[in-house]
């Protein structure tokens, strides 16, 4: 009776080990490319087509990142307040 219960609890743990590494690969192949790489891709002069080539991801995705920054700050300046 013992071994049973064992047999069972180890195919439980495997079967939830296949479950969680199926969902662990979907997370990697997300459309999401980091901004970040992208602009110093950019910076680097590198083209749309080389990055997308390089992070994984679409051309499409790249130009997404060269919007406008929506960190909050609009300017450099806007981080020290104006005497005026």
């Amino acid at each position: 009776m013992m071994d049973e219960f064992r047999k069972l609890a180890i195919v439980g743990a495997f079967g939830t080990m296949i479950i969680a590494g199926l969902a662990g690969c979907s997370s990697i192949s997300s459309d999401h490319v980091d901004c970040n790489v992208v602009k110093i891709q950019t910076e680097s002069g590198r083209s749309d087509a080389e990055i997308a080539s390089a992070v994984g991801g679409s051309v499409a995705d790249v130009q997404k990142c060269h919007g406008a920054e929506t960190s909050g700050n609009k300017t450099s300046n806007d981080a020290v307040p104006s005497p005026y």
